[in-house]
């Protein structure tokens, strides 16, 4: 699927690290939302780019932006890997059958 710049992302339904449903249209007018993908938890670019992003939260949080990540790895692995690095920002899983 291609997106054009500028143009509404197609919406979609995850699962965060806390076994809760995000919902991209709900944040729709809210904030501006970042969507980060990302493939594997506990790899060690992975970790250094998200720990670089958890270290510069508060522009975020100025900017009035909501920051999702989003990867393959089971919500488990994502509870564990933001219980480890003290990743305070919804890490969502695109596991089996989608990712």
């Amino acid at each position: 699927m291609t997106l054009n710049i500028g143009r509404p992302a197609p919406d979609f339904t995850l699962t965060d690290q806390h076994g809760q449903q995000v919902t991209l249209s709900s944040m729709h007018g809210a904030k501006s939302v970042v969507v980060w993908f990302y493939p594997f938890a506990f790899s060690g670019i992975c970790t250094g780019e998200l720990g670089a992003i958890r270290d510069d939260m508060q522009t975020f949080h100025n900017d009035d932006v909501e920051l999702l990540a989003l990867s393959c790895d089971h919500m488990f692995s994502l509870r564990a890997y933001a219980d480890r690095d003290g990743l305070d920002f919804p890490l969502l899983s695109d596991f089996w059958p989608h990712g």
